[in-house]
């Protein structure tokens, strides 16, 4: 199959994997111990540590080490609800995560404000500049790039704001890291991310916040993390979300390294992984890409692929859209309504059985599941919401899989008109 879901989550790079492979054989004591083998373990996490933040322009005790963005924005939050005065607001886009988008339901259900976003999608500066002049909110949560959309937020102009009013801003990077350089983002005062989003392992994450000042905890019961987050760090994890986010900076970062061709079968030098157990599906994923072959000119060229099949696609699909079309987007990302067809012929399952692996923006088969909150607040129906697909490629992609991405669109479109 063909992997068209790396919003969701993304293949481990190799360098991540053998990161992890010798970090379980090497530090194997637990960084709290008082002996050498703990010290060890204590040392490595402390450069992962400063390694990251230099690569987010923080200091180094401003990150704790989380399971992943989802509970480092449950612990912003709760952060929040457990130091704000008890009448303090916090205001949050509409297109926030849905970790987000709950946890601030949850801990203020009656003190939150929902920042406006325009039908493209990208959050409404002018009202959070006029709303900022007449009332301070406690917090400001504004994500990077959205999940669904891919939509990229203006979180630098948002921190400016909030800054000249002395107003804690927050952002969920987790689509941004490793698809876009994350020189900058460490300026916010709390910032999230995952290491899977950007082919590290699951199960960890960072959460940046100041290191002067008091941290509410959302896990207690140890003194890691310096009392901000309980529990032993997950050291083989860490060291290799920073293998994964070293490649993934290298490859925007390096200008003398040609950009990688297209293999042919079988000479093909990324790993493949089964998309089924062996011997089930002679299927597979193309999902490893090459270290050290990617610059900042490869994002150009990525970009220009996914719009050739943006542009394509709206040719021949009648009726279909791409959400956030003329607003600056991640590279990767299409979020598109199809042309309008009977939901219980889903398209990501007719998808799946010619080999291509893509995600929907929202439920249309029970009923019972609201649309995307996303989609809703950029002004489409329930309708529309429900005629969303989700393209987002990876580093790996190439020009000849979306094509062959548009290939299958055709034939399923085809295959559904006839049944109609």
């Amino acid at each position: 199959m063909i992997y068209f879901d790396h919003n969701a989550t993304t293949p481990m790079l190799p360098e991540a994997r053998q990161s992890w492979l010798d970090a379980t054989e090497k530090f194997v004591g637990n960084p709290s111990s008082p002996h050498r083998i703990g010290s060890r373990a204590d040392a490595a996490v402390a450069g992962v540590r400063q390694r990251i933040a230099d690569i987010l322009g923080c200091d180094a005790l401003d990150l704790v080490w989380t399971s992943g963005a989802t509970e480092s924005n449950n612990t912003v939050l709760h952060h929040f609800a457990r130091t704000l005065p008890s009448n303090a607001e916090v205001w949050v886009s509409a297109v926030e995560h849905p970790c987000v988008m709950a946890s601030t339901k949850h801990y203020f259900p009656k003190r939150h404000r929902l920042i406006p976003v325009a039908r493209e999608g990208v959050v409404d500066l002018n009202w959070l500049a006029e709303e900022m002049a007449r009332a301070r909110p406690g917090l400001v949560a504004i994500m990077a790039a959205n999940n669904e959309t891919g939509v990229l937020q203006p979180w630098r102009e948002a921190l400016a704001i909030c800054a000249r009013w002395e107003v804690p801003f927050f952002c969920d990077a987790a689509q941004w890291i490793g698809k876009l350089p994350a020189s900058g983002l460490g300026e916010c005062k709390f910032l999230s991310g995952a290491a899977h989003k950007f082919g590290g392992p699951k199960g960890v994450g960072l959460l940046k916040c100041p290191a002067k000042g008091h941290v509410e905890p959302l896990l207690r019961g140890g003194p890691q993390e310096e009392g901000r987050r309980a529990g032993t760090e997950n050291v083989a994890g860490i060291l290799s979300m920073l293998a994964a986010l070293e490649v993934r900076e290298k490859f925007m970062r390096d200008t003398d390294q040609p950009t990688p061709t297209p293999s042919q079968e079988g000479s093909d030098s990324r790993t493949r992984v089964p998309s089924s157990p062996p011997g089930k599906d002679p299927s597979w994923v193309r999902v490893t890409p090459t270290a050290g072959s990617f610059h900042l000119e490869a994002v150009q060229l990525r970009l220009a692929w996914r719009d050739a099949f943006v542009e394509r696609m709206l040719k021949v699909l009648p009726g279909a859209e791409v959400v956030g079309l003329r607003q600056p987007r991640l590279w990767n990302t299409v979020s598109a309504l199809m042309p309008k067809a009977d939901c219980q012929q889903r398209w990501v399952v007719k998808l799946d059985k010619l080999g291509f692996a893509v995600s929907t923006g929202s439920a249309c088969s029970s009923g019972k599941e609201e649309p995307s909150h996303v989609i809703a607040a950029m002004g489409y129906s329930p309708h529309e919401a429900g005629r969303v697909l989700r393209f987002s490629s990876g580093w790996e992609t190439t020009e000849d899989d979306w094509e062959a991405l548009l290939e299958a669109l055709q034939k399923v479109h085809g295959g559904m008109s006839k049944q109609r």
